[in-house]
C-alpha cells in the first residue's frame, strides 16, 4: 500500500476549544480518519481500550492531569505515535520526562505551520513502527515454522526411528517433491504422528 492510500486514526485529548476547531483542517479525511475528541485523560483511556489508534495528540495540561504519564504509556505500551503539546512554562520539563520515550513534543502557543510539520512527524514515524511491526511478525512467523519442523523432525526420529539428518531431509524433500513449504508437511506428520 502506498503512503498516499495509507489512512491514520487519531486521539486527541484537549479541552481546548481553539485546537479541537482547528485539528480537522490539518488532519482532515481521508488521510486521518477517524478523528475523535477527548477531554480529559479517563476518556482518553477508555477510547485507546476501545481500539487502537494510530496517533495520539495530547493538549497539555488536562483537567485530570498534566498527561505525561499517559504519553509515556501510550506510546510505550502501544503501536501509537504521541504528539505532546506543552505551555511554555512547562516546555522544558516536559521535554526532561518524555523525549526519552520518544515523544514528540511542542511548545505552546502552537501555529498551524507547526501542526501540519507535526502531522508529518506523526506520519513518518508511525510509517516506521508500521515498517517494525511487518519484520516482527515476518520473524514470529519464521520462528513459528521452525519450532514446527522440529516438532515433526523429533516425531519422525521416535516413531519411525530416523536419524536427525534424515528427518531432517525427509521433510526437505517431501516439501520439494510437493512443491509446498516445509511447514505444510511438519503440519502433516504432526497430524499423523502427534
Amino acid at each position: 500500500m502506498s503512503l498516499k492510500e495509507q489512512v491514520y486514526s487519531v486521539l486527541v485529548v484537549s479541552v481546548s476549544e481553539n485546537l479541537n476547531l482547528a485539528l480537522p483542517e490539518i488532519f482532515s479525511v481521508p488521510v486521518f480518519s477517524p478523528v475523535q475528541f477527548v477531554s480529559n485523560i479517563s476518556a482518553a483511556k477508555r477510547a485507546i481500550a476501545e481500539r487502537d489508534f494510530d496517533m495520539v495528540i495530547v493538549n497539555s495540561p488536562l483537567p485530570d492531569d498534566t498527561g505525561i504519564r499517559y504519553a509515556i504509556d501510550t506510546v510505550s505500551g502501544r503501536q501509537t505515535v504521541v504528539l505532546f503539546l506543552a505551555r511554555e512554562d512547562r516546555y522544558a520539563q516536559s521535554f526532561d520526562q518524555l523525549a526519552e520515550h520518544g515523544v514528540f513534543l511542542i511548545r505552546k502557543p502552537v501555529s498551524k505551520t507547526a501542526l501540519e510539520l507535526a502531522s508529518g512527524w506523526l506520519i513518518s514515524a508511525r510509517e516506521r513502527i508500521r515498517k517494525t511491526e511487518r519484520k516482527t511478525l515476518s520473524i514470529e512467523e519464521k520462528m513459528n515454522e521452525i519450532r514446527l519442523v522440529n516438532r515433526a523432525k523429533w516425531l519422525l526420529i521416535s516413531e519411525l526411528k530416523m536419524t536427525e539428518p534424515d528427518a531432517h531431509r525427509y521433510i526437505e524433500k517431501q516439501a520439494m517433491d510437493r512443491c509446498v513449504p516445509k511447514k505444510q508437511i511438519a503440519e502433516e506428520i504432526i497430524g499423523t504422528y502427534g
